[in-house]
């Protein structure tokens, strides 16, 4: 080879070593610059998948912290409510405390003057034994000085005209003693009632017609409607309650007079709230479990009542409707309340006169009964509760306190009377039933234009609550024993005229003044 050749080679072998290296060199550059693309796209998608984690992160919390501070909220509402639920009880009890304190400082200031008079009366019976005594041995010596008598004639003469002389004093002391006598019975009497009465108050609540259901939120108020109102409409139709959805904000308003149907209403909306499924099927499935829940609640109160009473063996279906008086309302009492509360009264009366107390108390429990049944059972409660009671092998005591408590057939035993009593006490004090404003002023101008269309009345009173009418009348048109008949015929007109609970108490009163002024 020449050298030529040699020089040659060299030169295209290092030619083709840098162009190798060029080649080599961008090849690299390449390999450099879409490693570097795809590092970027990935610490880019790395990124916004942790600023998506970070957005989901922060709305769970949130979302916990919103659950979390619902639930606090509702338990620190449901611990306050209990809060200044014993509270109350605290004060009831206290007050109930004071009024027993003033009733027995008044039984013993009233024992202490009764203490004080027997003994003066006995210190005036000793005096006048003695001024009689003293009396009859003046008249016996002087007697047996003028007259020619023995000593036993003049004796008996004496002691014939003392007893003539004490005759008149003897009959007042005896009237006194009567009159005195009549008051302290009607005072124990009253305090036997008031002692009852305290130990026996029951709360009485103010029943509504409607109940109300909180909701989460306003949204929830279009699914309880649903499409076209499908919801709400099933909902009405199965329960028999109307739904009120108004401007209210997170509250449903359930409209009805049947308490029972109104709380099945009311547990199987809040269940339906609670679960989320809201459709027709789904709101016919909770309202027959609410009303089997009802029915085991009503079962539960019935025997907490029996229990909390002392009263045992009682019939499974009338305990069951002892549960239900919970939700039937009379007057805007309470059947239930009421029913416990003349069943305490009953006992308190009962104990006091040697009766059976346990029956006395079954009694007063079961006298409204019949109000426990449904509302197309005929006859008055009464005769339905009586019926009933028979029915379930009640005693023939418990049967006739029903049927009498009202006054349509006559009280057989003592536990009856006093049934009959607790029954109108339980009704008739201050607070027990609701009445509207309208009414009671109504009942009240009622009562003063009855007491004004009498001849010789100047003016009529209604005070006390419509308790008691005091008419004042003209002196020189109606003498004294008109006042005791124009009384009497008021009391005829409202007894004829007028409802109302208890006893109202008519008070004439005719005054004459005659004034002279010494100049």
């Amino acid at each position: 080879m020449t050298v030529s050749v040699i020089i040659l080679a060299i030169i295209a072998i290092v030619v083709g070593i840098g162009i190798g290296y060029l080649i080599r060199k961008s090849i690299f550059e390449k390999r450099m610059v879409a490693a570097k693309n795809t590092a970027e796209g990935i610490l880019a998608d790395a990124k916004k998948k942790a600023e998506t984690d970070t957005k989901e992160k922060l709305l769970e919390a949130k979302d916990e912290s919103h659950r979390y501070r619902a639930e606090v909220e509702s338990e620190l509402k449901k611990r306050r409510a209990e809060v200044q639920k014993q509270e109350d009880r605290l004060l009831q009890r206290e007050e109930a405390l004071d009024r027993k304190d003033n009733a027995f400082e008044k039984r013993e200031s009233s024992l202490s003057k009764r203490e004080n008079k027997l003994t003066n009366e006995q210190q005036d019976l000793v005096k006048k034994q003695q001024q009689a005594d003293s009396l009859i041995e003046k008249r016996q010596s002087a007697v047996e000085e003028v007259a020619a008598l023995s000593r036993d004639e003049a004796r008996d003469l004496i002691i014939s005209e003392t007893q003539a002389s004490l005759a008149k004093e003897q009959a007042q002391m005896i009237k006194e003693s009567e009159a005195e006598t009549k008051k302290t019975v009607t005072q124990d009497a009253k305090n036997l009632i008031v002692e009852a009465i305290e130990r026996s108050s029951a709360d009485m609540v103010s029943e509504t017609t409607v109940s109300v259901v909180t909701l989460p939120n306003d949204d929830m108020k279009g699914r309880i409607i649903g499409r076209e109102g499908r919801n709400i409409r099933t909902l009405e139709t199965l329960t028999g309650i109307d739904l009120i959805i108004d401007d209210t904000p997170e509250a449903v308003v359930l409209s009805g007079f049947d308490p029972i149907r109104r709380e099945v209403a009311k547990i199987a909306l809040e269940k339906l709230i609670q679960d989320g499924r809201i459709h027709p099927a789904r709101i016919e499935e909770m309202v027959e479990k609410a009303r089997r829940e009802l029915d085991e609640h009503i079962q539960d109160i019935g025997e907490e009542t029996t229990f909390d009473l002392g009263i045992h063996s009682m019939h499974p279906d009338l305990v069951k409707l002892v549960g239900k008086m919970n939700f039937r309302i009379s007057y805007g009492q309470n059947v239930l309340s009421h029913s416990i509360e003349v069943a305490k009264l009953a006992g308190a009366f009962a104990a006091e006169l040697g009766e059976d107390v346990t029956l006395a108390k079954r009694a007063g429990l079961l006298h409204d009964i019949g109000k426990a049944v449904d509302q197309d059972t005929e006859g008055s409660h009464a005769s339905v509760g009586a019926d009933l009671a028979k029915k379930y092998k009640e005693s023939p005591v418990v049967i006739n306190a029903i049927a009498a408590h009202h006054g349509d057939v006559a009280s057989k035993y003592i536990i009856a009377e006093l049934v009959a009593v607790a029954d109108k006490i339980s009704s008739a004090r201050p607070g027990a039933r609701s009445d509207s404003l309208d009414s009671f002023i109504h009942r009240l101008e009622k009562l003063e234009d009855i007491g004004n269309q009498f001849d010789g009345v100047e003016k009529t009173f209604a005070i006390q609550a419509g308790r008691e009418v005091r008419v004042i009348v003209k002196p020189d048109k109606i003498t004294d024993l008109d006042a005791i008949v124009l009384a009497r015929d008021i009391k005829k007109r409202i007894e004829s005229e007028l409802d109302y609970p208890g006893h109202i108490k008519v008070s004439v009163i005719r005054e004459v003044r005659s004034v002279e002024y010494a100049k």
